[in-house]
This record gives C-alpha cells, sequence and structure tokens, in this order.
C-alpha cells in the first residue's frame, strides 16, 4: 500500500514536470517571435502594449526555468539524497505559477498580489526545505548530526532568507544588464518609478519571504521541542521498566 501511493506521488511529479517543461518551451519559441516582431517603446495611447523587453524578459524566464527543473533531481544524484515526492511538486507548482502564470500570461498585473502571495509561497516552502535538509543529513551514516531545535530552526529561517536575497541579486543583476522589469521598478506602462516607490517591490518580496520564513521556523521550533520532550519521556518511562 504504501509503495503504491510513493508511486502514485512520483507519477504525479512526473506529469508535472512533462506540463511544466513544456510549457516553458512552447512560451520561450513565442516569445522569442515575439520579441523579433515587438516595438522597442510603447506606442502613444496604448500603454498594454508589450515591447521588446517584456518579452525578452519572457524569453529569460522561460529559459531559466527550463534549466532549473532539473535542479532538485541534480542534487540528488550529486549527493544521493532522497528528496521527498511532495517537495518536487511544490517545486514545480511554483515555477509554474512564477514564470508561466506570471511572466507568460501577465498574472503580476491582472492578479492583485500575485508576486507577494508567491513569495509567502517559496519563503515557506524554503523554510520547510531547510528542515528537510537537516532531517536528509541526520539519515545519512557517513554525516551524522544531532543539532537542538532551535539551531535547526534558525538554520532554515537563514536558508530561506539567503535564497530569497540571492534571487532578488538575480533580479537586480538582469534589470541592469539587459533592461528588464523583473523588479517592477517600472509600471506596466513603462514608466519608471522612484524613491520609496521604486523599492517597493523588492522590499516587499524580502518581507513577505522573512515572515513566511518565520512563521515555518517558529512551527519547526515548537514541533522539535515537543519531539524531545516526547522522546525524553520515552526513554525515561523504558528505563523506570
Amino acid at each position: 500500500m504504501k509503495q503504491t501511493k510513493e508511486k502514485r506521488r512520483q507519477r504525479i511529479s512526473k506529469i508535472l514536470a512533462h506540463i511544466l517543461f513544456v510549457s516553458l518551451a512552447v512560451s520561450a519559441v513565442f516569445s522569442l517571435i515575439r520579441l523579433i516582431q515587438a516595438p522597442d517603446a510603447v506606442v502613444e495611447g496604448d500603454p498594454h502594449q508589450k515591447v521588446k523587453s517584456d518579452y525578452l524578459l519572457m524569453v529569460v524566464e522561460c529559459c531559466l526555468g527550463l534549466i532549473v527543473i532539473l535542479l532538485p533531481s541534480a542534487i540528488a544524484r550529486r549527493w544521493k539524497l532522497e528528496i521527498p515526492n511532495f517537495v518536487y511538486v511544490l517545486y514545480y507548482v511554483f515555477l509554474y505559477c512564477a514564470v508561466f502564470l506570471g511572466e507568460v500570461l501577465s498574472f503580476y498585473y491582472l492578479v492583485p498580489h500575485w508576486d507577494t502571495i508567491l513569495h509567502f509561497f517559496s519563503g515557506a516552502m524554503l523554510g520547510a526545505l531547510g528542515f528537510i535538509l537537516v532531517d536528509l543529513l541526520n539519515r545519512e551514516e557517513k554525516v551524522r548530526v544531532n543539532l537542538s531545535p532551535l539551531f535547526v530552526s534558525l538554520f532554515a529561517f537563514c536558508f530561506a532568507l539567503a535564497i530569497g536575497t540571492l534571487w532578488e541579486i538575480y533580479e537586480y543583476t538582469c534589470d541592469t544588464l539587459l533592461h528588464l522589469n523583473m523588479q517592477k521598478y517600472m509600471t506596466e506602462a513603462g514608466e519608471e518609478l522612484i524613491g520609496r516607490a521604486a523599492l517597493q517591490d523588492t522590499m516587499g518580496d524580502i518581507l513577505t519571504d522573512t515572515f513566511a520564513a518565520l512563521l515555518v521556523a517558529g512551527s519547526g521550533y515548537f514541533s522539535g521541542i515537543k519531539m524531545r520532550l516526547e522522546s525524553r519521556r520515552q526513554t525515561k518511562n523504558a528505563a523506570e521498566k
């Protein structure tokens, strides 16, 4: 029964991976064609028209998405880790929502707070991944660790924030070198924001990542304390018997 459920989960993760791959591959080709045909600047009177920089952003995001699809599998093979299937599922769903729905279908502009929702999801997911990494290392006979719940929670929190910060650096680098709008420092009509308005997206993303990671780290900490107390109680009862 357990093996059947595991095979079903593996099949679901593979189906999602194929859907994501096809969606991003088709979108990359479409965006590349539109990149050649699109105007350099927004035509006056049509603020919603997409220009070359918009399609260049889609191409970059889709190509990056096609590469990072393979990241969990590569890590698992390289370090011989057994990553749970639900992690793959969450990862593929996040990429689909962020790249295909967010950039290609313009959910970032069409759906209110879409970026905030995704950053909360990613912050929580990365925080949980921090706990999973410690657990996977703890199962390895060659790398045996026995850390306190506080340290593990702190690691998960810092891990999530580190990845979130690297992502913001990546967005800033692409915006600077390729003149894109990943950090949303321009409006959809191409108007550049200034002052605090230009920082709003980046700082909002970082704060959302921090809040989500803090919730997961706090939950993991109290869960770890509970498990440790339960383990001590069982050990004490066994010793008394």
